[in-house]
């Protein structure tokens, strides 16, 4: 067996690689002797059958088998002990001769993609900005609303006021103002008036009190046949032939009202006896607020980093023929415009995750299982706090992380997300940091801009 590689020019390689038959004859006979134990042919008990005939019947199709398994093994073995920095998979070159199973031997000849030449590596001697998130007491305040908010719950109350939900029975009237004969009845109709879209109608349950009677034009208040239809609980058909008054006689009104800021709340939103008093609740709001918003920090220092790092490397010539003969292997199905209408962006993501790998290899940062599941938790934390549920227990998130790992493009996202991670935690302790201290409406002005 032989061989060698040499680059044709900077980007670009050849791989070289003879094998003879004494190179793998040894498994062609071992694999046949395999077949003959198993073999049933015409003529013969099971595994008697002549190897003279074994390969005359299967020998070709073997030779081919090992020969395969055997130039993969040995290409990849070669790459791997020379270090060659490939893009991609080896392809067949045009310089490649013809194969003959009958030969001696066989010279197999690849197109290589090389990585480019770059310098990533980092040092104090470059400054890239971070982001610190002010977390100030309107933000406390607001939080403190959502979770009393949520929390609440509707209170029976004297006088309609905006936004109230009134009960009461529905009566359809006839033209002479009364009650019409055979007309439509529903008892315990619920409204939300503040949502009507006719202001005058609207206008009709200001002021207005449990036992009192008021006669109103659903029609005309809602302007929607759908919606008709479900207060008279009619069809939408029928609700678009209503159009006269409706007598309404209030029996209920009630009123949504946040919780108060005692201990049942501050057990729902952060878990049993975590916090004892309000200061207490609100510190630890905005302890929590710094926690998220510390990790939208550590993520845009990372899109921040490799901005920079793009920036500061420049150009960088790619064997971008050789990558579209690559992508439209991986792609066979699609056309070469989608090949041209993607290979920008690809090249793009290739040369980060290049400059990835020289910073990885540059901070000692590997990725491990337990690393990438504390990735998925943290995603997960993230997805609960946005419905103000921070006290999640630990044996949900881990449910929720491992359902999140099954999924195959998901767990793919949690890696690369999981490198990038700890990928800004270490480059901090090297590079120099210029910090600035923003509102969270300049850092999402400022998010929208990278």
């Amino acid at each position: 067996m032989k061989i060698s590689f040499e680059k044709t020019d900077k980007i670009n390689g050849l791989l070289t690689i003879t094998l003879a038959k004494a190179d793998y004859e040894a498994n062609v006979e071992k694999t046949l002797k395999d077949y003959r134990k198993k073999a049933s042919l015409p003529g013969f008990r099971p595994g008697q059958a002549p190897m003279s005939i074994l390969r005359k019947r299967f020998g070709q199709e073997v030779q081919a088998e090992e020969l395969n398994k055997m130039l993969g093994t040995e290409l990849y073995k070669y790459i791997r002990e020379q270090k060659i920095d490939i893009l991609g998979e080896p392809l067949p070159s045009d310089k490649q001769g013809e194969i003959s199973l009958e030969a001696d031997e066989q010279t197999f000849v690849f197109d290589i993609a090389l990585a480019p030449e770059m310098d990533a590596k980092i040092s104090d001697k470059d400054t890239v900005e971070y982001y610190n998130i002010k977390v100030d007491d309107a933000m406390v305040d607001n939080q403190v609303q959502m979770y009393a908010s949520r929390a609440g719950g509707y209170q029976k109350v004297d006088e309609y006021q905006p936004k109230d939900m009134v009960k009461g029975i529905l009566t359809e009237l006839g033209k002479t103002g009364k009650p019409k004969r055979g007309g439509i009845e529903v008892e315990g109709a619920t409204m939300l008036p503040d949502y009507m879209k006719d202001e005058d109608e609207k206008a009709k349950f200001n002021g207005m009190k449990a036992g009192d009677v008021i006669t109103f034009n659903p029609s005309k208040a809602y302007n929607s046949d759908v919606e008709l239809s479900s207060l008279l609980k009619i069809t939408k058909d029928e609700a678009a032939a209503v159009t006269g008054d409706f007598q309404f006689q209030v029996s209920e009104i009630t009123r949504y009202e946040p919780h108060a800021l005692d201990q049942e709340l501050f057990d729902i939103a952060l878990g049993k006896d975590k916090v004892k008093s309000e200061e207490e609740f609100r510190a630890a709001i905005r302890e929590n607020l710094s926690a998220q918003f510390k990790t939208d920090s550590e993520f845009r220092f990372v899109i921040d980093l490799k901005k920079y790092l793009v920036k500061r490397i420049g150009e960088v010539e790619f064997p971008e023929a050789m990558l579209k003969r690559i992508m439209q292997q991986n792609n066979p199905d699609k056309d070469a415009e989608f090949i041209e209408k993607n290979f920008q962006p690809s090249i793009e993501e290739l040369k980060w995750h290049l400059i990835k790998e020289q910073l990885c290899d540059q901070l000692g940062i590997k990725v491990e299982q337990p690393d990438v599941l504390e990735t998925a938790k943290e995603v997960t934390r993230m997805q609960f706090a946005q419905y103000g549920m921070t006290n999640i227990p630990e044996e949900a998130l881990n449910n929720y992380a491992n359902e999140m790992l099954k999924n195959k493009q998901q767990a793919e996202g949690l890696v690369t997300r999981t490198v990038e991670r700890k990928l800004g935690v270490a480059a901090k302790t090297v590079v120099k940091i210029a910090e600035k201290t923003v509102t969270l409406d300049e850092f999402n002005k400022a998010f929208q801009e990278a």
